[in-house]
């Protein structure tokens, strides 16, 4: 199941990178990423109250809301600097740099998780770096 909501996470991210772009022609990316933060604070949480998940609140220790609140504040901060990105360059490029935190994510995962590598995870990794040093390139040189 977790292959499936990875697909329609990817799927849904490649749809609100090119409708934020469509949305941003006009708009101060500042501005544009604030508006989206108001209708994902509601959907999210009307989801919460939806599923009677608010009693899990409760149960949330000390040292994993210190590390949802990070996360938070570099979603934050990912989503700001996406949203500049997008308002100044092409949303092929944007994403396809964007994309890269796939590969500083393995690292990062490698290093302070202890996540195990492999060939095939560093092949992948090297295969999306020149995907998106490719894509940058063919965009600049046409």
């Amino acid at each position: 199941m977790w292959i499936i909501f990875s697909l329609l996470a990817a799927f849904s991210a490649a749809i609100a990178i090119i409708l934020s772009k469509a949305g941003l022609k006009e708009v101060d990316p500042i501005l544009g990423f604030a508006i989206q933060a108001i209708l994902i604070i509601v959907v999210s949480w009307g989801i919460v109250f939806f599923q009677k998940k608010t009693t899990g609140l409760l149960q949330i220790d000390q040292r994993s809301w210190i590390y949802l609140i990070l996360a938070g504040i570099v979603t934050c901060l990912a989503s700001l600097f996406q949203f500049s990105a997008l308002k100044l360059g092409n949303a092929s490029i944007v994403s396809s740099l964007e994309r890269l935190s796939l590969v500083f994510a393995i690292v990062l995962a490698v290093i302070f998780l202890k996540e195990e590598l492999n060939w095939k995870v560093i092949a992948g990794a090297v295969l999306m770096i020149g995907g998106a040093v490719l894509i940058s390139l063919s965009r600049k040189a046409g």
